[in-house]
This record gives structure tokens, sequence and C-alpha cells, in this order.
């Protein structure tokens, strides 16, 4: 409920909401029993009192044939079930309270012919299935027979869902008919899986976490291991980035546009648009699509975003300043969070230079050009961006020296590598005491 909140899904009808179908939570739905008896009164399910350690025994008996136990139309004459007893038999063992589950008698050798409305027809052969336990020892229901029965009570029109859930759906199907619903069945629709990034096989929490890249939309703690796995929202995703990426995994509008808002891509779906293979996930597309969204945001909600960030790092500023610097990086941003890693130097001095850049930029009469540079600076009456840049090519054309000469070593000095915007406008930012600071502690560390 709080992820749907976060991506701006929100329904209508539901636990926190209510509806005219209430309650909405399965535990509180205590309706399953008396459908679970209309199916045995019709002859459509049975009692079986079969124990697990029993069936354990069988599959392994099996297994030692090279053959796949089934608990279906060729194995249940001769199990401990009502079918196999006499009523009298059976009558004893429920007064006796002993333990057993209601089972969905499977009609021998039948098509089940389905309309699916991504796959078209499908075909099922009754002969192939095994007969599913609907109600189970403990007095709970199993889905097969709560999703059929509540989607039945509170009218849903499309049951939509992943692929793994296809083989399930003859049974669904046949419940339909047992229960005399099949004219308000809803129509059925299986959507393609989300494979891994290499495309082989279904996407995994593990996969996410090997990788390094978030499979659930918040983050989730295991309650058994206690395991942390990060989420979109705590990656700092957009939640319109994740409904548009989760969009197009499997489907697509038939144009080669990508962007597309909530009301947008409501009006442009349909399930016909759907396709039947599965579809890759793909973690550089989701980087661009939040890089995509992140221009839509203005710098100070970017900035505000990106606070908290700077606080962890025991860092106090100005939302304006903050503001200011996401307008000069945000080009280089993909998440809020990027902030730091393109910005840091709006902050803090650097405490290391990038060697690679020093042995590069730094020459023999270098220092004496910075020290030159900065008193200049220093003595600059306005210090802006714009009037900073013209002093320092005016210095450039009297020396006789390349532009480059100046402007890279001076970068490193300031920044502690090649990375940043415009130089003046981060000289602009930091300020006076700052730059003349930087420059100073610059030249000493590269001597």
């Amino acid at each position: 409920m709080e992820s749907l909140a976060w991506c701006g899904l929100h329904y209508s009808e539901g636990p926190d909401k209510g509806g005219p179908f209430e309650p909405y939570r399965q535990s509180e739905r205590n309706v399953y029993r008396k459908f679970a008896d209309a199916l045995l009164e019709s002859g459509n399910a049975y009692y079986a009192f079969d124990t697990p350690e029993e069936l354990n025994s069988l599959r392994k008996v099996y297994e030692s044939e090279g053959k796949l136990f089934q608990y279906d139309a060729s194995t249940r004459a001769g199990l401990s079930n009502s079918l196999s007893q006499t009523p009298a038999e059976v009558s004893a063992l429920i007064d006796s309270k002993t333990p057993h589950v209601i089972r969905f008698k499977m009609p021998d050798n039948e098509e089940v012919r389905v309309n699916d409305l991504i796959r078209g027809e499908v075909v099922f052969s009754t002969g192939l299935l095994d007969d599913k336990v609907l109600f189970k020892a403990d007095g709970l229901p199993t889905y097969h027979l709560a999703n059929v029965v509540d989607d039945y009570l509170m009218k849903i029109s499309h049951v939509i869902r992943g692929e793994e859930w296809l083989p399930s759906l003859p049974l669904h199907v046949l419940l339909y008919r047992a229960f005399g619903w099949e004219s308000e069945m809803p129509e059925f629709a299986h959507l393609p899986l989300i494979l891994k990034p290499s495309g082989q096989g279904k996407l995994s929490k593990r996969d996410g976490d090997k990788l390094g890249f978030p499979v659930f939309p918040l983050q989730w703690t295991d309650p058994e291991t206690g395991e942390i796995s990060t989420g979109y929202r705590e990656s700092g995703y957009f939640p319109e980035a994740m409904v548009n990426l989760l969009a197009f995994l499997g489907w697509n509008p038939g144009t080669e546009r990508e962007l597309f808002s909530l009301d947008e891509l409501a009006e442009a779906f349909s399930l016909e648009r759907v396709g039947r293979s599965g579809s890759r996930f793909d973690p550089e597309k989701a980087k661009w699509y939040n890089q995509q969204y992140l221009k839509y945001h203005s710098d100070k909600e970017l900035a505000l975003n990106v606070m908290p960030v700077l606080e962890k790092k025991g860092i106090r500023s100005d939302l304006n300043y903050v503001s200011r610097v996401v307008s000069l990086v945000r080009e280089r941003m993909v998440f809020p969070k990027d902030l730091w890693e393109q910005g840091a130097y709006f902050f803090q001095a650097p405490e290391t230079y990038d060697l690679q850049q020093q042995k590069k930029v730094w020459k023999s009469e270098t220092a004496a050009i910075m020290s030159d540079i900065r008193e200049l600076l220093l003595q600059a009456v306005e210090f802006r961006s714009v009037s900073l840049e013209s002093l320092v090519k005016q210095y450039v054309e009297e020396k006789q020296i390349g532009f480059g000469r100046v402007m890279a070593p001076l970068r490193l000095l300031l920044v502690g590598s090649a990375m940043g915007p415009h130089l003046f406008d981060i000289i602009e930012m930091i300020g006076k005491d700052e730059t003349i600071n930087r420059i100073d502690r610059g030249i000493k560390a590269m001597e």
C-alpha cells in the first residue's frame, strides 16, 4: 500500500478505504467454507485424509521408478479420500476430527479452452492436471479457492497477473463453471516475465543484490534473516520514472516515444500491445528514465531532496546556495544524491588532487602563474564570474600564454580534478577567501 502511494497509484477500494465489498483482507473474510461445502455437495470436490508423510512416501516411490506422482484421476482411487471410501467411513473420520483437506475433482480428459487477452486462445487437457487442494487442514482456503470466490463476490472484471500463473488458469475456469458463474467469469491476461539483465531467467531480488540495483520499490527488510534490500525510493529514483519504466517492461505504445505521464499512460495503455515474450530488465535504462525526470524538477526541488545528504556529511548549507549549486551541476546528475559526487568542492576544499591531472598540467612555471592569478583575484573589486573571467583573460593576453596553462591547473587547485562546470562560476560561488585559501593550499601541495 505504501509502495502504491509512493508511485501515485491510488486505488478506489481497499482495507484502508473501505468500499462496497469489504472487508478486503482475506483473513477477515470468513466466507470460504460454505463455497467449499457447495463444491462437495455438487460432486466437484472431495475430502482427502492422506497425511503429508504418506504422500511424501508415495512421491519417493514414484521417483525411484522414474515417474512423477500426481494426486489425480489415475491415483485417487487408491488413496485415502471420500471417493475411495464408503460414506460411513468418511463420516467416522470427520467425526473423529481426523485431519483432512478438500480437493477439487479434476474432470477426466476434457479440453479447457480460454481466451487470454495477451496470448489468445490457450488450451489445457485436464488429463495432465492434478486435484489441487482448495481447503487446507488448518481450516484456511488456498489461493485457488479464495481468489475465485473473492473475484466473483467483488465483481472483478479482469484478472491480470504474471505468466507463472498460467498453469493455474484451467482450475480457476473450472471452478467458475462448477459454481455456475461462468457467464460472470472475468477476462484473463497473463503478463510476460521481467527477465534478468542478461535476458536469461526471471529477475529476482538476488540479481539486484549481486549487480547493485534495486528490485523492490521501497527498502525491504527480510523478517526472517534481517537482510536489507534497497528500494527505488531510497536509491533516489523519482516515482514517475519508476512507473514509466515499469509500463515499458513488456508493453510499448507503437511509437518511438518513451516518456509518458501517469495520465498519458492511462490513455495510451492497452493489453493488446503487451508482448508475449519476457522483457529484459536494463538497470542503465532505469537510470536514464530517472535522469529524464530529474530535468522536470526545479533547482529548489532537487536542493530540498539533497539537503539530508549534506546534513549526513555534517554540512549545513543555505537552501538558496544549494539550489545555485544544483543549477550548475544538474546536467551531470542522474539522482539528487549525485550532487555530492558532482559538486562536493562547492562545500569543502579538495583533500586530494588527481595525480594524472597533476602530471599533465603542472609544469615548472605553473606555481608562479598560479601566484599571479592569486594576486589578481585577491585584488578584484567585483567578485563575479564574468568580470573575473575578463581579468584572467587580460592576464593571459599580456603574458602571451595559452589560456589552458592557467585554467587547467587553477581548476586542479580549486576542485582537485579536471571535473566541474565553468570555473569562474565555481570561483564566484565559493567566494574570494575560500578561493585564495585553496590556491595557497594547492600550490603547497603541488610542491
